[in-house]
């Protein structure tokens, strides 16, 4: 039985199946309308969620599957004090296959080792994201039509952003990709990542200037400061404006920039640039319905 728990539990080969199976759900969604028919997908989200949640219900409805979960930890035994562990040996019991957000770090790692399904980390804290890199790196290869040889930009939240952190362990692994890092200085990326990025020799800059790095990019993924990652308001109400992007700051930038951003979105991206061209973060959304689809089957088929 595989679970997903970080990007780094999926080899490129794995990444390049996964996104091929998209392109053919896209081809033909007929042929997939009833792949999970009879079969349950647990959605457990202890935390708030959006696309991430409905997303993978909608890729289980749309697979022919059904759904069962909660979306909040308080609506769970969660609230009178059960354990991680007790939850998803009790759930593993109802669901083919489980999707889990969690904001403990790890929890979906104890969960995937208390489970009798697969287990996919649809988030932990400030740590790992897989799901969500799986929509990025769909959403480059439709707008790029390659993985390498790219220059790209992160901007915002580095230090709690977990979809930064998945991005740069999962792109790293293939040829010519440049990163520049771009926040203040109390949200740069942790030590942890630039070590992965120096083990495999990745070029990278950092800076906290949005308009210098912008005309060098091909990609440029922006992130919210995140009010529920701060200890001290205080310092979310100082750094939360820290880069706003508006229609003039693009006037330097390239034709073919692909503009993307995890969601949700404060004020860091204008909404006057939702109709540029070059704007793909709703695209992001899609794909990462598309990706879950993919994930879902691949999991199930290696349960068989």
């Amino acid at each position: 039985m595989k679970s997903l728990i970080s990007i780094m539990g999926l080899n490129v080969s794995e990444i390049d199946s996964l996104m091929a199976l998209a392109d053919d759900i896209i081809a033909r969604p007929e042929s997939y309308q009833d792949a999970m028919r009879r079969k349950k997908l647990g959605s457990l989200f202890f935390e708030p969620s959006t696309r991430t949640r409905l997303s993978f219900e909608a890729a289980m409805l749309e697979l022919g599957g059904q759904v069962l979960g909660f979306s909040e930890g308080m609506s769970s035994s969660a609230a009178k004090g059960e354990s991680v562990a007790d939850t998803i040996k009790t759930v593993s019991c109802y669901v083919d296959i489980i999707a889990m957000r969690h904001p403990k770090e790890g929890a979906p790692l104890v969960a995937a080792n208390n489970a009798t399904v697969p287990v996919i980390n649809a988030g932990d804290g400030g740590h790992n994201h897989p799901t969500q890199t799986l929509a990025d790196l769909f959403t480059i290869h439709r707008e790029k039509g390659r993985l390498d040889n790219l220059t790209v930009g992160v901007c915002g939240d580095l230090k709690f952003g977990r979809t930064v952190h998945s991005l740069l362990e999962a792109m790293s692994r293939y040829a010519g990709l440049r990163f520049v890092l771009i926040s203040p200085e109390e949200l740069k990326v942790p030590s942890y990542v630039k070590q992965h990025l120096k083990h495999n020799a990745i070029p990278y800059d950092q800076t906290e200037s949005l308009a210098e790095a912008l005309p060098e990019l091909d990609i440029l993924y922006m992130t919210r400061v995140q009010k529920e990652r701060f200890f001290n308001e205080a310092d979310y109400i100082r750094l939360k404006d820290s880069y706003i992007l508006t229609p003039a700051k693009l006037e330097n930038a390239k034709k073919d920039l692909a503009i993307m951003h995890p969601l949700p979105r404060v004020n860091e991206i204008s909404v006057q640039i939702d109709k540029d061209p070059r704007a793909v973060y709703f695209k992001q959304v899609l794909n990462g319905k598309l990706m879950r689809m993919a994930l879902i089957l691949m999991l199930m088929e290696a349960t068989k």
